[in-house]
């Protein structure tokens, strides 16, 4: 019997083609020769043949308890041979088929991001053996600190870290960014990237399922299998619903003793379309992000993110791509070559990161041996340099060497740090130089993003740093932000994040990943960035995973088109069972076949609906509006 059950599930599409194609025979005979009595019994054949996957399931869900949409259509079949309406049992039949068989193949198209995906899974690697040679292995048989080689057009097979070599890598499968991305000694590579072009050897990290690649496949799963409220409500509503339609049929008969008519209402009240319209909705969204770099990790996390009214943004790492550059100068000497020429021989043997950005502004230059050179810890550098003294370092230096600056020297200084400079003076012989402003830069198009993001309903922009005051003051001002906050601990930015909460926002945190873990954790939706960190996948709600700001607003705008996506479909399966029922009452159009044509026809609007967030962008968004 198991394997008769078995097999009936198996060649359920079969069955519904083979009904459909029996149905169609019955009509055409009928029209064609007037044969009644064969008409009949091709139509009692389609019938049974299509009820019995239906039966199937709708047994089954008996056994657990639920009175499933099955149920209802079985009986109705059944109601139907009771009073002789072929007709009407072979089309709910085929029509209830065909709209499960519409359903699968939408949810299989919706889940192509996760197909894909798993398609780009690495599944053979070359190892190093221990007399030197690399031979072709299963992935699976790679260790840690297994030496790989990666040859051009292959697979990188595991998270490692280059050895040797040089070349270009396309990790579009981790950030989304198809232009490749060289690599050499040092370099970080991912499972499931493509070596363009060049060979490298690669010491294996991470293997298996703890690559990165690995654990985007399984968020990403996990994303979709994930039910929000609404579908919380929805499979709740379900379980109620079903026996209701089963007492109001009851009822009607009792008080009628029209069979057909209660019939009817069992066919009419299958809620096929709200079943299935909000999953849709949910797996079509979550694939669109998915193949845009942008992971959302469930249902819930996109209802809570399309409802954020404040966004708080870390600057370090986020805001700006955290790392220094000279921004401004000015120069009290006539001779500009020759003091960047000192600085640069003594910014050369620091390792400070002004120092690194003091030394890519000068760029190529003349440079001096350098003498007693004397390291003030937490000021600047003093040496000997072609036989000058000279001073490079901050403003407590320039203090220290009695160096006293004039009132236009003052007013550049208090101009510089009113902007959110980091300074770097330069003294010549006991006497100011140049002035240089560093300051941290701010990622390209930002200002243009938090704009989108207003546009979205984000009403306050935030940023918190532990960057002095007046340099978050002043990105703060360059970037049009409703508030900036500096000196700030990460216990200190979670407990702001708090105290928001507290008044009733909905609040986005988006930080690194790993420096802001707290806040990640505190705030209503945490948002990483960080190309794929281990901290930025497990710690956040949404992930971008190529670091680039401009997904910020297709996520948000994503989330808030996916919520208004389920609620439109839930109006749509809501809407036609009430216009059905409206019909039985009310009017003399509306039968068992009429009623399960147009219940199909909701089921194909609310799967159309939702398939279209498969191709939602920025640009789109208002073709996304009903």
């Amino acid at each position: 019997m198991q394997g008769f059950v078995k097999h009936i599930l198996i060649r359920k599409n079969r069955i519904m083609t083979a009904c459909g194609m029996l149905t169609a025979a019955a009509f055409v005979i009928k029209w064609a020769t007037g044969d009644m009595v064969m008409f009949e019994r091709i139509l009692i054949l389609s019938s049974v043949l299509g009820v019995l996957p239906i039966a199937v399931q709708a047994i089954r869900a008996l056994r657990v308890k639920v009175v499933s949409i099955d149920v209802l259509v079985t009986i109705a079949v059944i109601g139907a041979f009771i009073i002789e309406s072929y007709e009407e049992s072979a089309i709910v039949t085929f029509l209830f088929l065909f709209g499960a068989y519409l359903e699968q193949r939408t949810l299989n198209k919706t889940r192509s991001a996760i197909k894909t995906l798993t398609e780009m899974a690495p599944e053979s690697a070359l190892k190093k053996t221990g007399g030197g040679d690399f031979i072709e292995v299963d992935v699976d048989e790679v260790d840690v600190g297994d030496i790989l080689l990666v040859k051009t057009g292959a697979k990188v097979p595991v998270d490692g870290t280059v050895l040797s070599g040089e070349g270009y890598v396309n990790e579009a499968s981790i950030t989304g960014e198809p232009i490749p991305v060289e690599k050499g000694q040092g370099s970080k590579v991912y499972a499931g990237t493509i070596m363009e072009n060049g060979t490298i050897q690669i010491v294996a990290d991470r293997v298996g399922e703890d690559t990165t690649f690995g654990k985007i496949i399984e968020l990403v799963e996990e994303a979709q299998d994930s039910k929000s409220e609404a579908e919380r409500f929805i499979d709740s509503f379900s379980k109620y619903y079903t026996p209701a339609v089963l007492v109001l049929a009851a009822a009607v008969w009792l008080v009628s003793r029209d069979v057909e008519l209660a019939i009817t209402i069992l066919v009419l009240g299958c809620p096929g379309a709200l079943v299935i319209g909000v999953p849709v909705s949910n797996v079509a969204g979550i694939g669109n992000g998915a193949r845009h770099g942008i992971l959302l990790k469930g249902s819930e996390v996109i209802h809570s993110f399309s409802r954020v009214d404040t966004m708080i943004f870390d600057k370090t790492g986020t805001l700006t791509i955290g790392k220094p550059a000279v921004i401004d100068t000015v120069y009290y000497t006539e001779d500009k070559n020759e003091v960047l020429a000192y600085t640069a021989s003594i910014e050369r043997e620091s390792n400070h990161p002004l120092a690194k950005a003091v030394l890519e502004y000068i760029g190529e230059t003349s440079f001096y041996p350098v003498e007693s050179t004397e390291v003030v810890k937490g000021a600047g550098i003093v040496a000997e340099v072609s036989g000058h003294r000279v001073a490079v370092g901050n403003i407590s230096l320039m203090e220290r060497e009695n160096i006293k600056p004039d009132s236009k020297m003052q007013n550049d200084i208090e101009r510089f740090l009113e902007s959110g400079y980091s300074l770097v003076l330069a003294a010549v012989d006991g006497r100011l130089a140049a002035l240089l402003g560093i300051r941290d830069q701010v990622r390209p198009d930002v200002k243009k993003e938090l704009d989108r993001l207003k546009k979205l309903g984000v009403k306050n922009l935030v940023m918190l740093s532990g960057d002095n005051q007046k340099t978050v003051e002043a990105a703060g001002r360059n970037l049009g932000l409703t508030q900036a906050y500096g000196n700030m601990l990460p216990e200190d930015k979670s407990s702001f994040i708090q105290e928001l909460k507290d008044q009733g926002r909905t609040v986005a945190f988006v930080g690194d990943g790993i420096n802001d873990s707290p806040s990640l954790a505190t705030a209503d939706i945490g948002i990483a960035m960080g190309s794929g960190t281990d901290v930025a996948i497990e710690t956040s709600d949404v992930v971008l995973m190529n670091s680039d700001l401009s997904r910020l607003s297709h996520a948000l705008g994503l989330s808030k088109a996916i919520v208004r996506n389920m609620r439109q479909n839930i109006v749509i399966a809501v809407g036609v069972v009430i216009v059905l029922f409206a019909g039985v009452f009310f009017s003399e159009w509306v039968g068992m076949s009429v009623g399960m044509l147009v219940h199909e026809a909701s089921i194909l609007a609310v799967i159309l609906n939702g398939i279209r967030l498969l191709s939602f962008s920025p640009g789109k968004k208002s073709k996304l509006r009903l």
